[in-house]
């Protein structure tokens, strides 16, 4: 037996010894004493259920199978129930070659699903790069020892459990993610470049409608009128904030133009400019924001009327209202708690290939052992310099399995209780699909470890009932660059949920407009000189929602990393986290306390923003 394969052996043995079975061996004796009245087979029936993490009830299933599949001919009943050592030995093959053929299954679909879908893309994960001298410098990883059989695992919704007391982190915690049924992942990894204008339109269309049922719902508003038709008496109108210029510049109060849907305009779908009045009200806003920001895209509501000048003047904006709070959950039973890291992408900075921020991050993510670890792309970025002119030696993917995989998995077996979650970026070179919304990653890119969750971009997803809304793109740079703030008096605002949550701060407004429009990425068009940052595909605009998941539920954490100061911020009832980029040594932390009765999830939420060493 090879060195490699011992240690593979003993580190299984290990990891299912932690788990403490209870009454393991008085159940493994039970058994086999049962059926053979020969101890010689007790020790290696062990040996096999450790080693393939099998209980003695399976095992005696397998046994069973095997004897009656390769033995036609019995001479009798009592013989055919006999253990031996050679059916024993017979059993072990037999699940080996099961576990071989569950890899290899596990490939075939990836390859032939990836055949079926049709697009005509490349395969950047086999692009070839010219020979650099660049990689030589970066430390190689050890392959991590420890089998996986991936078809036995529901990557829907995981327990995972850590029983060892020196461990960090959680007792137990409950992974719940996006469907992984075939047709939720066909949907996700759609077709792109096939867009059609009218499917565009009918897109942003029903995003104003359901937007206007909303408002109409929240204001007691009784009709809805066309802003472009004109009235003697003020009316309410709800539409999308668009240029009324076909030019680069940033939108300003006077370039305000309002498009509505055309059930909405009396099939017209006609654009009118909106004149703001100087007493301006803004109802239904945060209370002490003093205004609010517009910005291309944003679906808000006016309340005003059409003179027959061309224009609309607003005498008053209708803020759509945040998502609601995630209803409080029961306590549990069980111990709640547990610890995230949450660290963005890039992991390298642009000068080298090394990627030194990602391994001083590894130190910490050893030390601490973290329940959770959030990682958002970009992982190998399409834009880095040196990937760009050719100083690699090998594939994406590779890069990727080296510097990313590899350690990670070491984790996983020091930690075996921590789960690990991937959010792609369009700029992911290990990604095949480049649109946002984005699909999740291949298995191909973890080999298929069911430890290590794969989501899309954005995602919404849910630890010990906790939800969690993530993205890769930079949101709030975008809506920063284009919105116009304007001023106005405050009317029935809304009250802040915590103290800290003044209104007054511009960047937890920008996340509460997040809320409000109930997307991840409401700009619309995406900006000129940003579009290289997010090739927007309107048509599954639908999927950006941020209660996707959840209707009309708020995440409980809002992750956004953005190019802006890092921050943790109460927003209405989430709480929104920038963990910046590792690049810039920082990363984030969330610890979450054991649930009891009266006791809020803003009262066991810990959040933190963490500067590396080095």
């Amino acid at each position: 037996m090879s060195t490699a394969s011992i240690k593979e052996d003993w580190l299984l043995v290990s990891v299912l010894k932690s788990r403490q079975i209870p009454n393991f061996w008085q159940s493994v004796r039970s058994l086999l004493d049962h059926i053979n009245s020969s101890s010689s087979c007790i020790a290696p029936g062990q040996k096999i259920c450790e080693i393939y993490g099998i209980t003695p009830q399976e095992l005696q299933y397998k046994w069973e199978a095997s004897i009656y599949s390769h033995n036609k001919n019995f001479v009798s009943v009592r013989e055919a129930a006999r253990f031996t050592l050679e059916s024993l030995a017979s059993v072990r093959d037999q699940i080996k070659r099961e576990l071989e053929q569950g890899r290899d299954s596990a490939k075939k679909k990836t390859k032939a699903r990836s055949l079926a879908s049709g697009v005509a893309t490349i395969d950047r994960n086999k692009i070839p790069f010219a020979l650099g001298r660049n990689m030589h410098t970066a430390q190689r990883v050890s392959k991590p020892q420890i089998k996986i059989d991936p078809e036995t695992i529901n990557l829907g919704e995981i327990t995972v459990s850590s029983r060892d007391p020196t461990l960090a982190g959680p007792g137990q915690i409950r992974f719940q993610g996006p469907k992984t049924d075939l047709e939720s992942r066909k949907k996700r990894a759609y077709r792109y470049m096939f867009e059609k204008t009218s499917e565009r339109g009918q897109v942003l269309d029903t995003r104003i409608e359901e937007m206007a049922e909303l408002i109409q719902q929240h204001y007691g508003i009784q009709e809805l009128s066309n802003p472009a038709k004109l009235t003697d008496n003020e009316v309410y109108v709800v539409g999308r904030i668009v240029h009324n210029l076909e030019s680069d510049a940033k939108l300003t109060e006077a370039t305000l133009t309002l498009e509505t849907s055309r059930r909405l305009s009396d099939h017209s779908g006609k654009r009118i400019s909106v004149r703001l009045d100087p007493a301006l009200k803004i109802r239904g806003g945060a209370q002490g924001a003093g205004g609010l920001g517009m910005f291309p895209g944003a679906v808000i509501g006016f309340k005003g009327k059409n003179g027959g000048t061309s224009t609309f003047s607003a005498t008053e904006i209708l803020v759509p209202p945040a998502l609601a709070s995630s209803p409080s959950m029961k306590p549990s039973l069980d111990d709640d708690s547990y610890s995230t890291m949450v660290a963005s992408g890039p992991f390298t900075p642009d000068t080298d290939l090394r990627y030194i921020p990602w391994a001083t991050f590894v130190h910490a993510l050893r030390r601490t052992k973290p329940g959770a670890l959030i990682l958002i792309g970009p992982f190998v970025s399409a834009v880095h310099p040196l990937i760009q002119a050719g100083e690699i030696d090998e594939t994406p993917l590779e890069l990727f399995h080296r510097i990313f995989l590899n350690p990670l998995r070491n984790f996983l077996s020091l930690s075996p209780g921590s789960i690990v979650i991937l959010v792609p970026s369009v700029r992911d070179l290990i990604s095949t699909h480049t649109v946002y919304p984005q699909c999740e990653f291949s298995k191909l890119v973890t080999k298929s470890d069911p430890r290590i969750h794969l989501v899309p971009n954005p995602c919404t997803f849910s630890l010990n009932g906790i939800t969690f809304g993530a993205t890769s793109v930079d949101v709030l740079f975008h809506l920063q660059k284009e919105k116009v703030l304007k001023r106005g008096q405050e009317v029935d605002s809304v009250i802040p949920l915590a103290p800290e949550d003044t209104g007054a701060d511009p960047l937890a407004n920008d996340c509460r407009q997040l809320l409000q429009q109930r997307s991840f990425y409401p700009v619309f068009p995406v900006p000129v000189d940003l579009s290289n940052e997010v090739n927007l595909d309107v048509t599954h605009s639908p999927d950006l929602r941020l209660d996707y998941e959840t209707e009309d539920v708020a995440p409980d954490i809002l992750i956004l990393p953005s190019r802006f100061r890092h921050f943790c911020k109460s927003v209405h009832s989430s709480t929104a986290i920038n963990p910046s980029s590792l690049i810039k040594g920082v990363y984030s932390t969330i610890n979450v306390s054991s649930s009891a009765p009266g006791k809020s999830l803003k009262e066991r939420l810990q959040t933190e923003v963490v500067k590396m060493d080095g």
